[in-house]
């Protein structure tokens, strides 16, 4: 698209000001995992995690057909080229096509793709997704039997859906959800479903409580002071029950929760505590101008603005960032090869993990064609990284120039596990290790690193 959408440069305009402005100095390299304040994702032996990988999803397919799109190629495919994460989206109008009836067959076909995640070592986030809203706006997400708009009009916009977000009909949907105290049941009652369902499968790392909410704007609020209030109003006391529904059933799987998509502008959220041991913040990193096909502009400074907004929360809170959603529509133009690098350095610095948009075989935003292959820079986003540390991480590093990537940490005492794994894109790579550990090599894309407890180890991977 040549020019961006209305509804876009109202949104530039209306979080400017909200934004923050100081000044950061450029990384030339990734920092460790959890840094600067920002707690680690850890796994039950208490290794340090870090997650990448892809959505995989199916949003054409639904009844009978439902999630007929994904495959074991998926997972068998990201497994090989180095990604360990699949953030699986399920839709709620699927799984609860009526009030009180839950498809057994749509949890049986959740589980067969969880079990492809499984054989291929792909943990999987549980995405309860929604595109404005649901199907009552030709969508998917919040069943029809759950959408209230009062009569409120709404006006499709073919050319830019997330327009329709704005729409009366969607945001007067949104507040029910929140508000009405038979749809908070209901939405419960989805979740706590799920999680007693796939509490126990070795495949689920977490549950992602619902994909980028949105709300309504009152009168005299620009975007971004309406955003900070139903995050804060909202989403917030949303989130708790959520949480406690989850928990009643399972606890000791991580919970997600994301912010709006504002945040995408450099917005820091308004969200609050979630009173849960396990909840990771997961905000999505898309930017308007590119989200409509324009290319990345350095001089803007976005990436930087969107990392100062962004680790704001988890700093405040003491929670493991995941990026749930990134990656531009247009991976081709020019500045693109520079957008990935800086990208990924960015998301380095201060996340756990993240999940790209979207891994299918085809054109636009896939992340590879037909034939499995990487499409135009979108092989920059397999890197070498420690899946698992067991012990402190102390820095991590990737030359990407060079392909050499170097791991420092202090080896874990005696209890708990002391295997540290890496994952390694397809290449010929050679695997070192100082400080008295031993590396082991289990399949051409891993290895394994056993130290001595409290021993402080450096591993270095090189590309041959």
């Amino acid at each position: 698209m040549s020019t961006i959408p209305v509804w876009r440069t109202t949104l530039v305009a209306g979080v400017t000001a909200a934004a923050l402005l100081t000044p950061t100095a450029a990384h030339a390299e990734s920092g460790r995992t959890g840094g600067d304040g920002i707690p680690a994702l850890t796994d039950a032996h208490g290794r340090v995690l870090t997650l990448r990988g892809w959505n995989v999803e199916d949003k054409a397919n639904r009844g009978d057909a439902a999630l007929s799109a994904i495959t074991e190629r998926h997972f068998r495919d990201m497994r090989a080229k180095g990604f360990n994460l699949a953030r699986l989206l399920v839709f709620w109008d699927d799984l609860e096509p009526r009030p009180g009836q839950y498809s057994q067959g749509y949890l049986r076909k959740i589980e067969r793709i969880l079990g492809w995640a499984e054989k291929h070592d792909v943990k999987v986030l549980i995405d309860s997704h929604q595109d404005v809203f649901g199907p009552a706006f030709g969508h998917r997400g919040i069943p029809a039997w759950a959408t209230r708009t009062d009569g409120l009009p709404f006006t499709p916009h073919p050319d830019d859906w997330f327009a329709e977000y704005f729409e009366p009909a969607v945001q007067r949907a949104f507040t029910h959800l929140y508000e009405d105290e038979d749809l908070r049941r209901a939405q419960a009652r989805m979740w706590r479903l799920l999680a007693d369902r796939f509490e126990d499968h070795p495949a689920v790392i977490g549950y992602d409580l619902i994909n980028e909410p949105m709300g309504e704007i009152r009168e005299g609020e620009d975007l971004a002071t309406a955003a900070r209030r139903i995050e804060r109003d909202q989403l917030t006391p949303m989130y708790n029950r959520l949480a406690d529904a989850v928990r009643s059933v399972d606890r000791s799987t991580w919970v997600f929760v994301e912010p709006t998509p504002i945040v995408g502008e450099g917005v820091p959220t308004g969200l609050g505590r979630i009173d849960d041991p396990k909840i990771v913040y997961a905000p999505h990193f898309y930017n308007t101008g590119m989200e409509a096909g324009a290319d990345y502009d350095p001089a803007a400074g976005w990436i930087e603005s969107y990392e100062r907004a962004v680790t704001l929360y988890p700093k405040e809170y003491k929670v493991p960032v995941v990026v749930g959603e990134w990656g531009p529509l247009n991976n081709s133009l020019p500045n693109m090869n520079r957008f990935y690098r800086e990208a990924m350095a960015s998301l380095g610095r201060y996340g756990s993990g993240w999940a790209g948009y979207v891994w299918c075989y085809g054109g636009g935003y896939c992340a590879v064609d037909g034939a499995g292959t990487f499409r135009a820079n979108k092989e920059l986003t397999a890197e070498p990284y420690a899946e698992a540390v067991a012990g402190t991480v102390r820095s991590t590093a990737y030359d990407p120039g060079a392909g050499s990537y170097r791991l420092s940490y202090d080896a874990a005492g005696r209890r708990g596990s002391r295997v540290t794994e890496l994952s390694l894109p397809p290449g010929d790579w050679r695997v070192s290790a100082r400080g008295g550990a031993l590396v082991l090599r289990p399949s051409p894309g891993r290895a394994w690193v056993l130290a001595a407890p409290g021993a402080r180890v450096t591993v270095t991977a090189t590309r041959g």
